[in-house]
């Protein structure tokens, strides 16, 4: 166990505590959990997150701290923007100190959940596989204030600690596209994958006759309607909770024409 109150030291010891906090777990998620865990108690944080992507949108959470963190990369899926999606399109470290600054503007969605949720500091380091940033680590922390260059070079250690279990689940030879495609060694990962949103998604097609971008959008649009997150939506969809009558999510004027 890490000791709380240890101070972060030179990167070789820091290095060592997270290689530590991940040694003896059974499973890559486990270990990934178990990273997020240390990234809290080292660096004075109240969250942590390894969120993985695909194509510009968050594929899941690879490991967590807790509810809460997981919970906040799922709002990231919901918005389609956040400090994750930012560090992987631009591979480097996403810094916001205070959500709450006029001057910050950016993910005004995402930004004004997490506010609500009590967060006002987040901050997203690219994890990277053979030079290309396939995901980040996300730092969130409840008080607002800067992360620090100790924390800050400490992050970067943990993030590039976060792309071995993912490597451990790859198989030989194969890219992170291919990878993602499916093949041995994947099945945690595809334990990842929004198989209800999919499954959602493909519903609202079928009832509304629109196309899988719109059909995402109409399950994001309604789950922030309702402070709901996308996973949330597609759950209540996929049980039959939510009605799929093309006049509750089409709007006055537009209705899916029937064959004739």
């Amino acid at each position: 166990m890490i000791d709380e109150g240890a101070a972060i030291s030179d990167d070789d010891g820091l290095h060592a505590k997270l290689a530590t906090a991940m040694a003896g777990a059974d499973t890559a998620l486990a270990a990934a959990d178990l990273l997020c865990r240390a990234c809290v108690q080292l660096f004075r944080v109240d969250g942590a997150s390894v969120s993985l992507t695909h194509d510009g949108s968050t594929q899941g959470t690879f490991g967590s701290s807790g509810d809460l963190s997981r919970r906040l990369d799922e709002l990231q899926f919901t918005f389609g923007e956040g400090p994750c999606l930012d560090a992987v399109r631009h591979g480097q470290p996403i810094l916001v100190a205070d959500l709450r600054d006029p001057a910050e503007t950016r993910w005004p969605a995402f930004a004004g959940a997490l506010v609500r949720s009590g967060i006002n500091a987040v901050f997203a380091l690219p994890v990277t596989i053979a030079s290309k940033p396939i995901g980040a680590l996300d730092l969130f922390r409840r008080s607002a204030g800067g992360l620090g260059e100790p924390a800050l070079t400490g992050g970067l250690l943990a993030a590039e600690l976060a792309a071995l279990p993912l490597m451990d689940l790859m198989s030989s030879g194969l890219d992170w596209d291919t990878a993602l495609q499916g093949g041995d060694g994947w099945e945690q990962l595809a334990s990842l994958s929004r198989v209800e949103v999919y499954q959602a998604t493909g519903m609202l097609i079928g009832a509304l006759d629109v196309g899988p971008t719109e059909a995402l959008l109409l399950l994001r649009a309604y789950a922030f309607a309702h402070d709901m997150t996308a996973t949330d939506a597609a759950w209540a969809i996929v049980e039959g909770r939510l009605s799929l009558d093309p006049g509750d999510w089409l709007g006055p004027g537009r209705h899916r024409e029937e064959p004739g």
